[in-house]
């Protein structure tokens, strides 16, 4: 062959199709502009977001950041070949993080890797993004799209995502506060969240469970009932802070209530929880008994229906239920602070 015959090498044939990622930008465009909030100073596709902080709000601004992912709820999603709730996930175990300490949730970037970029699919992913931080009332300010052949199985991606907040230095919730008689308020969350799948996935692959078949009454199918969104708490914890005082707030994700919760706690104190004080969705009672799983073990995995702890002075705790159940939380009262070692006890 004729050397000026013959075709150079191009960055599409080793994988890499820069035109696919420049459709997921057109793609996501209005999804990712309508996260934006006062603040936000730049357009997608830029090098870097730029968010200017109202430093009138704050005496003492101080940045609250946390990063995150949605783990092997991924296989699910990729399984059921179904891409528009995982991203809300990642939203929300980010802004869930930050809140904790009091933050209000200011901005959010994504990282999105596969193997090859399949731009609808892509967009699916983002949209669920914005969708999660609509909720969380924080601009998607950027992310990256990271397309990488021969690293990812074909058809799978991962995700990462990155939260900043701000809280007032006054107003930081640390634990600090939280003193013996203390009440602890659950707010339910809407299935297994982000945290367990690996166990989860082991159990149906083990069992010979269809994701497609619904296995309780009352149920959806497995596979969706695994992707169910988790909840953003971002609003109406934000709205209990501003109404009433709080002197904990746990994150209940990977190490469930028994370990999350002690990380509030000094080491003279422990959480005493009643068991059957708040109702344990279905999908927990399946893995427990398909599983053989011991209460113990479910309990340091899964959130088992709660997925925020709210730490309140017992005289506030009337008021503060009222205010999280106007805003749309399911708020059960599921133990108080009793003197111990800093551990989380259970009774009942």
């Amino acid at each position: 062959m004729d050397r000026q015959e013959k075709k150079g090498l191009t960055y599409k044939d080793a994988g890499v199709d820069i035109g696919a990622g420049e459709h997921v930008v057109e793609l996501i465009k209005k999804s990712v502009r309508s996260t934006f909030r006062p603040g936000v100073l730049t357009d997608i596709g830029g090098f870097g977001g730029l968010f200017s902080l109202d430093t009138g709000r704050y005496k003492e601004p101080v940045l609250v950041s946390g990063t995150d992912g949605v783990g092997t709820k991924l296989k699910v999603a990729h399984t059921l070949d179904v891409h528009d709730t995982v991203g809300v996930d990642l939203v929300a175990m980010c802004v869930n993080d930050i809140l904790v300490q009091g933050a209000e949730p200011l901005f959010f970037l994504d990282y999105f890797a596969t193997g090859t970029l399949e731009p609808h699919k892509a967009a699916a992913v983002i949209e669920g993004i914005a969708g999660g931080c609509r909720q969380a009332g924080c601009a998607l300010l950027g992310g990256e799209t990271a397309e990488m052949p021969g690293f990812y199985e074909p058809g799978e991606y991962d995700l990462a995502g990155f939260a900043v907040g701000v809280v007032d230095k006054p107003d930081i919730i640390t634990g600090e506060k939280i003193e013996n008689g203390d009440v602890v308020l659950g707010l339910a969350s809407s299935g297994l969240h982000s945290n367990g799948y690996s166990l989860v996935r082991k159990l149906v692959d083990d069992g010979g469970f269809s994701l497609e078949h619904t296995y309780w009454d009352g149920g959806r199918d497995l596979g969706h009932e695994l992707l169910t969104p988790t909840r953003i708490y971002v609003k109406s914890i934000l709205k209990l802070m501003g109404e009433c005082s709080v002197k904990g707030l746990a994150h209940i994700t990977g190490g469930g209530l028994t370990y999350n919760i002690p990380r509030i706690l000094s080491q003279g104190l422990d959480a005493e929880l009643r068991l059957g004080s708040w109702g344990v969705p279905p999908v927990f009672e399946f893995i427990q008994r398909e599983g053989d799983v011991a209460l113990e073990e479910m309990l340091q995995t899964f959130n088992m229906g709660i997925g925020m702890a709210v730490v309140v002075d017992r005289a506030d705790a009337d008021t503060a239920r009222d205010i999280l159940a106007r805003e749309g939380e399911t708020v059960h009262m599921i133990g108080e602070i009793i003197t111990g070692k800093g551990e989380t006890r259970y009774v009942g």
